[in-house]
């Protein structure tokens, strides 16, 4: 996949989610205030200096709002945003295709950055810190660089795992921001703002039984919103209250604590084969069927937020809440009395 097709096909899938649920202006943007009022504190500068915004980097778990906040900073510039994603970048050549391609103060964002191979990475630093990147041309004893000025430009990268960027590129970032999970009363807010862009009728302790599900994710609550909104449609005449929330949830067995089939595979595999814990994630993965990365990035983060989970050197544990959600009795005089 070419670097350009990449960057294409990034920007369709995001001008098609822009006309659906995504915030296009800061004033829409629910939660993450401190991070809100830092950022649009840097774009009144930059505009009041007439100058390009520090490069920026956001990280957090997934569907907490990088992305769209590194729109909704192109917005706020005035400036094109040129997307592409950390894995697709392979080698130095697909970076300055899409470097040289940029005119001053457009906003590159770079998803998944911590995914960018070495060699590129590298690269990034004399544009990021310069503005300039150095050509090699022709090989062997011919072999010659030539630099290349580049228009000044802001870097968003976003990451789900920061602590796999090296050193010389996370100082290279004028501000770090960390987007933490939502509140319930935040996703409140972010389902009922969705519901009415998707005109659906919902009351307000509808989309409180939506939030208290969402794992403190506004993804993850739109996507309940959209299953919801279909099963209303069905069976409850268009409209939701928390019955039919409650229901509908049900449905897909996500319980009133978030919890899905696998969150609880994962606990009661502890539990039931493991006596509690410690044991290790390949372990745990090869009893539940499921890969390990997946259960470190996508399970393991929300089971240890609601303290059901917890990571010692000698593995995982199941703590005593965990033993409670299951209806079952910790044994005592365990480490599982955290909770």
């Amino acid at each position: 996949m070419t670097e350009k097709f990449a960057s294409e096909t990034l920007n369709c899938a995001d001008a098609e989610f822009d006309l659906t649920l995504r915030p296009g202006r800061f004033t829409d943007f629910i939660g993450q205030g401190k991070i809100r009022e830092r950022l649009e504190l840097s774009v009144a500068a930059a505009k009041g200096r007439g100058d390009v915004m520090d490069h920026v980097l956001l990280c957090g778990p997934p569907g907490l709002g990088k992305t769209t906040l590194a729109y909704i900073l192109g917005s706020a510039m005035g400036a094109n945003v040129k997307a592409t994603s950390g894995p697709i970048l392979a080698k130095p050549a697909d970076l300055a295709g899409m470097l040289t391609n940029l005119e001053k103060g457009d906003l590159l964002f770079i998803d998944e950055i911590h995914r960018i191979q070495k060699s590129v990475e590298e690269y990034l630093y004399s544009a990021m810190e310069d503005f300039a990147i150095d050509i090699v041309l022709d090989q062997g004893a011919h072999a010659r660089s030539v630099r290349l000025n580049l228009p000044r430009f802001t870097l968003v990268g976003a990451t789900t795992r920061s602590g796999l960027l090296s050193a010389p590129m996370r100082s290279r970032f004028g501000t770090t921001n960390r987007l933490d999970y939502y509140s319930a009363g935040e996703l409140g807010q972010v389902v009922r703002r969705s519901a009415r862009i998707l005109d659906v009728d919902i009351a307000d302790e509808g989309a409180a039984e939506i939030a208290a599900r969402s794992r403190g994710t506004p993804r993850i609550a739109n996507n309940l919103l959209r299953w919801v909104r279909d099963y209303a449609q069905v069976r409850a005449d268009n409209r939701i209250t928390r019955d039919i929330a409650d229901r509908a949830l049900s449905m897909l067995d996500i319980d009133r604590h978030g919890l899905d089939e696998m969150d609880k595979r994962i606990l009661s595999t502890i539990i039931e084969k493991f006596s509690g814990g410690p044991v290790g994630i390949s372990t745990i993965a090869v009893s539940v069927g499921e890969e390990p990365g997946t259960i470190e990035e996508v399970y393991e983060p929300y089971l240890m937020q609601q303290g059901l989970l917890a990571r010692t050197p000698q593995g995982r544990t199941a703590t005593a809440s965990a033993y409670r959600l299951l209806g079952l009795e910790p044994k005592a005089g365990e480490s599982r009395e955290r909770t």
